[in-house]
């Protein structure tokens, strides 16, 4: 399939600035692959798609607060640096993005904080807007991490326009979160509140955790028309043995097993037996996982509705069938379903 292919109108008004109300009460589509019904419902009635011994995976990535904004020297013009990943904790080493990146070369300094205290110097450039800083800070490790959560705020996406307000610290992570390390919040998630979780757990279902941290790469956009040729960037990955205990019992006993959110499947589909079992994993994943492609883990999804072109809408292609993404794409915008991070959500069985 080609890029072309993942291209539709989405009104600017469906992008979703804020969150719902709560948590479980966003809007649900529920999509059936064998009979390609559509039904309307709201989150918290996920509950009734599934039985005791079903499994959902959940990705306990947790977001850290990776955009900051500090000063450049003599000039003092402001300079947006978003954290990426660190590179090497002894030499407070990190991969970020800057914007505006002209500004920025190698040797500059930059001053965050009003007291000035965390310093970061330039010391190569990666890409046109990447760069890998050096912070400079007079204490220990544990001060160092602290400071940089003190001085960032939550990395909402671009899209949305207006300021980061206090409610995004707690509303975009989901409330299972374990393991810092993401730049983004594994959004299919964020529809999950203690509640739900609580009546799922007394109706049956497990739950299997695994860690992918995600990355801005998620959301890079595809430039080639030929998908074959897009490179994902690489994510970390952790499944532990419990994890694929529970997934690989679910599988034998023939019981539903669903990724909560692309990054979740994504995790699954890394790791992945002869078998087609679950194995465990700590390592790296650039899986891109596009039409066609057999799914060997999970066979129902939770997800939100994505962007035009994006990565994330063409594994949902893969794993629903194409022509009935396109079918139910075309109903959200009809139904007035909200998109993306902030979104509604769907469940694809």
């Amino acid at each position: 399939m080609k890029l072309s292919h993942f291209n539709f109108e989405l009104p600017k008004e469906l992008l979703a600035e804020y969150p719902s109300e709560h948590r479980d009460e966003a809007k649900l589509m529920v999509i059936h692959r064998d009979t390609g019904k559509i039904e309307h419902k709201m989150f918290k009635d996920l509950i009734d798609y599934f039985d005791e011994g079903d499994v959902m995976v959940l990705n306990n990535t947790k977001v850290f607060p990776a955009r900051l904004y500090g000063n450049k020297e003599k000039t003092g013009a402001r300079i947006e640096v978003f954290l990426l990943r660190e590179l090497n904790e002894e030499q407070r080493l990190w991969d970020v993005l800057v914007d505006p990146a002209r500004k920025i070369r190698i040797g500059n300094k930059l001053y965050f904080g009003d007291d000035e205290t965390l310093v970061a110097e330039v010391i190569d450039n990666t890409t046109s807007r990447g760069r890998t800083l050096r912070f400079l800070y007079d204490g220990s490790y544990l001060d160092f991490r602290r400071k940089l959560k003190e001085l960032g705020e939550t990395p909402l996406p671009k899209y949305i326009k207006r300021s980061v307000e206090p409610e995004d610290e707690e509303r975009y992570q989901t409330i299972y979160a374990k393991y810092e390390g993401a730049v983004a919040a594994p959004t299919a998630g964020l529809h999950f509140s203690k509640h739900l979780l609580k009546r799922l757990e007394i109706k049956g279902i497990d739950f299997a955790e695994i860690t992918l941290h995600v990355g801005l790469g998620t959301f890079n956009p595809v430039e080639v028309e030929d998908l074959s040729k897009h490179k994902m960037d690489s994510e970390e990955l952790v499944i532990d043995e419990k994890a694929t205990e529970i997934v690989n019992k679910a599988k034998a006993k023939k019981k539903r097993v669903c990724a909560v959110g692309t990054t979740a499947m994504r995790g699954l589909e890394s790791a992945v037996s002869s078998e087609h079992k679950l194995n465990t994993f700590d390592g790296w994943t650039n899986k891109f996982v596009f039409p066609p492609y057999d799914f060997s883990i999970a066979n129902a999804m939770v997800t939100n509705f994505h962007l035009p072109k994006s990565t994330l809408l063409m594994m949902v292609s893969a794993f629903m069938g194409h022509d009935l993404m396109k079918r139910a794409y075309k109903e959200a915008i009809l139904e007035q379903y909200k998109f993306y991070s902030y979104g509604d959500a769907m469940l694809i069985i």
